[in-house]
């Protein structure tokens, strides 16, 4: 099982090569531009080897206590209603995940690579589209554990955030209304995705605007007064499902968020700094939108070094995503080509690194 972490990063070198040796892609239309993108099903078999480990991944995370939960859901529509009368917290999730399971009986496995499907399904949409290099995008995606820690384990909160990501071209398009009822729609997943509804106006505008730095400012300002941050925050969440979280994370002795975990992530965000006059003069609403959020995601796991990595580490999942689509933009757009594969070759060992780091002494599975 432990050779199956090694092997997702041999098949992205091999598709890589495929994509070379085979006419893959083909011109599309994105935000006005014409653009070349790989077909649908070319990046549909990118993701098809990790979206069918899902379902066979064994005891990683939380997959024991999914499994127990699937073992209680109902086999018939009819015993939905009464199943879900015991259910406390996020029945959107539990709605979905029972209908499944009156689809597919008692296999579990199924039921994880299902449910896998549909978040696959929502990220390659959006990385195919936005994404210079869907590829990288992939790439990053994987190199970075995102694909450990929440297709193999916090895989609730992730079909909340896999749906408010599709609905990045409403944020795009500043169709506000429908993008706030697709964050609702996920909300019923996981009640966290509520967190989105100010961060589609705020993320809107140039990169790095002044709405930006005034998120910033606060972040600066909560670290700096972290104690009555906490305060404040268990007082917010008083009556919400998440009225123990403060309390929980302090009885855990959580530390926060691993500090090499944050520089990783911030690595788009100082970079769109870095660069910012490229970003400014090419004024892509794609890459304004996801150097914003990447800026977001970065101010959330900082908070998250000063008070939990469990509970608000959680978060920048929902910003973090984007980061994905920026990252190969800028390398790019920044440097000449002869550069750019310079920085690929780095921004590639650094990840394995870092990946290497993360499932070995993070984690211990390899």
């Amino acid at each position: 099982m432990a050779n199956n972490y090694i092997r997702i990063l041999g098949w992205i070198a091999v598709i890589g090569v495929l994509s070379l040796m085979l006419d893959v892609k083909r011109r599309e239309t994105v935000c006005g531009k014409e653009e070349y993108r790989y077909t649908p099903v070319w990046a549909v078999i990118a993701f098809l080897p990790l979206i069918i480990w899902c379902g066979n991944r064994g005891y990683v995370g939380d997959t024991a206590a999914y499994m127990e939960a699937f073992s209680d859901m109902p086999t018939s529509l009819s015993g939905i209603p009464s199943y879900l009368a015991t259910i406390t917290k996020d029945t959107g999730f539990y709605f979905v995940s029972a209908v499944i399971k009156c689809m597919i009986g008692n296999h579990v496995n199924v039921y994880f690579i299902i449910l896998a499907a549909i978040q696959a399904g929502m990220l390659i949409y959006v990385y195919r589209k936005y994404s210079s290099r869907y590829l990288i995008s992939f790439f990053l995606f994987i190199a970075s554990t995102d694909y450990v820690s929440w297709m193999f384990n916090g895989i609730r909160q992730f079909l909340a955030v896999t749906i408010t990501f599709l609905g990045m071209e409403l944020i795009l398009k500043k169709k506000y209304v429908p993008a706030i009822a697709v964050i609702l729609i996920a909300s019923l997943m996981h009640q966290s995705a509520l967190l989105m509804i100010p961060f589609v106006f705020i993320a809107q505008g140039k990169a790095w605007n002044k709405k930006t730095m005034l998120f910033i400012m606060a972040i600066i300002v909560t670290v700096a007064c972290i104690g009555q941050f906490t305060n404040i925050l268990d007082t917010v969440l008083a009556e919400t499902q998440y009225k123990n979280v403060v309390s929980d994370w302090q009885e855990w002795q959580d530390d926060g968020t691993n500090i090499l975990r944050v520089l990783v992530y911030a690595v788009p965000s100082i970079l769109s700094l870095v660069g910012l006059k490229y970003i400014r003069e090419a004024d892509d609403p794609v890459i304004n939108l996801c150097t914003n959020m990447s800026i977001v995601s970065v101010g959330f796991y900082v908070v998250s070094m000063f008070t939990s990595g469990i509970f608000i580490g959680r978060l920048p999942i929902y910003f973090s995503l984007y980061s994905y689509i920026l990252l190969p933009w800028e390398i790019d757009n920044m440097f000449t080509k002869r550069s750019a594969r310079l920085v690929y070759l780095a921004l590639v060992g650094a990840y394995l690194l870092f990946y290497y780091y993360q499932l070995h002494f993070g984690w211990s599975i390899i």
